[in-house]
């Protein structure tokens, strides 16, 4: 989004034509509403900029609910934004901790403010792009207590604030069309600045789940939070916003609540051993977190390899922090006899699933040439260095 199509947007003109339209679906004739919005006088600028907003509403409210038919985005910002799920645990934090005012620095379209706000914390939210800026002033104009300053956070007046909350932009400027940067210095504000205000100020950062390991400071609680499967982020806290004892989490939020697994470290590995009746595949956060052998322990569970993130059991025991399959019968790994096999079996819907090997399963999938009507879950991986091929059956625990 440009300049001129922000101003014009934000004109009561523009708003009042915005929530004027109709709710955005993929079978939205877009044509006929370009047309028709033109023939009743509006410029191609404002139409293009409602549109624009009405699609990334629609596409928003998986990440804010209600809230998104209220809000504003840019393509970026939404992408990057945080769940409102997740915020209001971010928030959460400096409420427990007595933090009545944050400094939010480079705060997006104002998804973190708008949680904390939510909660009478006072915030400074903090955005060096202008257009971004502006979107997050009208988003955040309902919550009393809350300012934006369009500003590098580097140059910013932080004079007066208790907390500090970062969520570094990871991909290079621009409101479309972005691309991922691998070097922290070139974040916006860079890494290093930021560790170091966080070694002073009572602060949290948020960090893509990926984030290299080796560059964590020993002194933060790293916490990777999975949201219905779905891996969304590394969090880093710092001073009374790290609880004691904790280091490393994973922690789950779905349907049916919220589930946390903790440790002082890394935990160590659990022992090896012969393929079980059941398999299971951690979630996400618990692979991050490096906790794998504690939710082995957890379960009476052995890992198949000492490389691979997969753990199997002799009987079942349900856990929220793995997928667990039973194991059906090991099929040949040559791709021939394993076609023979699966037409033998009749399964012409087929999951493929991998963790070793070096495998694109949509290719083998076309190269199976499957035919049946019968689905089944292939499981590839590799035990002692050797590839194996597993047919496997997803369990599904009772509601």
């Amino acid at each position: 989004m440009e300049r001129g199509e922000l101003v014009e947007l934000l004109s009561p003109t523009g708003l009042a034509l915005l929530d004027s339209l109709p709710p955005y679906t993929d079978a939205a004739d877009v044509v006929r509403m370009v047309s028709d919005l033109r023939k009743a006088g509006h410029s191609p600028g404002l139409v293009a900029a409602v549109l624009t907003q009405s699609k990334l509403r629609a596409k928003a409210v998986s990440k804010f609910g209600e809230f998104a038919s209220r809000m504003l985005f840019t393509q970026a910002g939404l992408e990057q934004a945080t769940r409102l799920r997740v915020a209001a645990l971010h928030a959460g934090r400096f409420l427990g901790a007595g933090i009545g005012r944050v400094a939010d620095l480079g705060c997006g379209i104002g998804g973190d403010a708008m949680s904390m706000a939510a909660l009478n914390i006072q915030v400074e939210a903090v955005e060096a792009d202008e257009v971004t800026a502006a979107i997050a002033s009208y988003n955040l104009a309902p919550f009393a207590g809350t300012t934006v300053v369009h500003s590098d956070a580097r140059d910013a007046d932080l004079s007066g604030v208790d907390g500090f909350w970062f969520d570094p932009a990871r991909r290079t400027s621009g409101h479309s069309n972005t691309t991922r940067l691998n070097r922290p210095d070139e974040y916006s504000p860079p890494l290093e600045w930021v560790f170091e205000m966080a070694s002073r100020v009572p602060s949290g950062v948020k960090l893509g789940p990926g984030h290299d390991r080796e560059q964590l400071p020993p002194d933060a609680e790293a916490q990777w939070v999975s949201v219905d499967g779905q891996l969304v982020e590394m969090a880093l806290w710092f001073g009374p916003l790290a609880r004691a004892g904790v280091r490393r989490s994973a922690l789950l939020l779905t349907a049916d609540g919220v589930r946390e697994l903790s440790a002082e470290a890394d935990s160590q590995d659990a022992p090896t051993g012969e393929i079980g009746e059941y398999l299971y595949e951690p979630d996400g956060s618990v692979i991050r977190a490096r906790l794998i052998g504690d939710l082995a322990r957890s379960i009476d569970a052995r890992m198949l390899d000492n490389s691979i993130a997969y753990l199997t059991t002799d009987r079942l025991i349900l856990t929220p922090f793995a997928t667990a399959f039973r194991v059906l019968e090991r099929l040949p790994t040559d791709e021939r006899k394993l076609r023979s096999a699966l037409l033998e079996r009749k399964i012409g819907t087929l999951e493929i699933k991998k963790r070793g090997v070096d495998v694109d399963p949509a290719a083998l999938r076309t190269r199976l040439r499957l035919k049946g009507t019968k689905s089944g879950t292939l499981l590839l991986t590799r035990v002692g260095g050797k590839h194996i091929t597993l047919l496997v059956e997803r369990i599904v625990p009772e509601q």
